[in-house]
This record gives structure tokens, C-alpha cells and sequence, in this order.
């Protein structure tokens, strides 16, 4: 699988366009619990510290997505395609996301937050905090 969603990271790819990272995540926004309590948790999930901005902003943007994503960081753009065909979702200009905040732990998979120019921001989750350091690396 992992070559697979190595494939789906340097899918589409602009001619001399680097890929400097890539990892698998799911915005919070589209989260969904699991087990008892799943129905409150997802509901506070998606609404609470899930995105800030108001219509407009750049995290307003992006379109409603349900599932794991590849969230991958190139020399040139940010952006999350899918996994499985690397079709992209959404993506913007690199000079757009200005820093990569990591979040308190809320459940099983750490959470953080991309802050783009305009003062908004998206939260995701992944499972392995060490995706959220190689972010935090490239990006700020």
C-alpha cells in the first residue's frame, strides 16, 4: 500500500516540480468516531477547532471530503490528492500555507493545523505525529 500512495504523492506532479513530503491524513472537518459516544464526538469534531475563517479565506476553500487523504508538500504547492489515484482535491500556492501547528492529542490520532496567509486555518488528523514534525520541518 505504501507504494501506492507514494505513486498517488508524485501523481500529477508540474514538469521539474518537486515532492518534498507527503502523508496521510483526514481533515477533522470530515472525521467520523468510532464506538460509543461516536455520534457527540464526530459532531464536535466537525464544527469545534476543526477550521477558522469566514466564507472567502483560503481554508473556506476547500471542498467537503470524506476519507484519508495525502496531504503532500511540494517546492511549489500544498495540497491533498487521493490515495489511491493521486487525483488531486484541493490544492494551493506553497506561499499560501505560512506554518504547520501541532495540536493537543484529543484521541487516538494527533492533530494539527495548517495557518495560511489570510489568518485561516484547517485541522487534520493523522496517525503518526512524526508526519506532523515533517511537515512542521518544510513549512514552519
Amino acid at each position: 500500500m505504501s507504494a501506492l500512495r507514494e505513486r498517488s504523492a508524485h501523481s500529477q506532479l508540474a514538469p521539474g516540480e518537486q515532492l518534498l513530503a507527503y502523508g496521510s491524513v483526514v481533515p477533522a472537518k470530515s472525521a467520523k468516531g468510532v464506538g460509543i459516544g461516536a455520534a457527540v464526538a464526530s459532531g464536535l469534531v466537525n464544527s469545534v477547532g476543526a477550521q477558522a475563517g469566514g466564507a472567502g479565506s483560503i481554508a473556506a476553500g476547500m471542498p467537503r471530503t470524506s476519507g484519508a487523504l495525502l496531504l503532500r508538500v511540494t517546492d511549489q504547492r500544498v495540497g491533498l490528492v487521493r490515495p489511491l489515484d493521486g487525483t488531486p482535491v484541493w490544492e494551493v500556492p506553497r506561499a499560501w500555507v505560512t506554518r504547520v501547528e501541532r495540536r493537543p492529542r484529543t484521541q487516538l490520532m494527533a492533530r494539527f493545523r495548517l495557518h495560511y496567509a489570510d489568518g485561516s486555518w484547517l485541522a487534520f488528523l493523522t496517525m503518526r505525529r512524526r508526519t506532523i514534525e515533517q511537515f512542521r520541518s518544510l513549512i514552519g
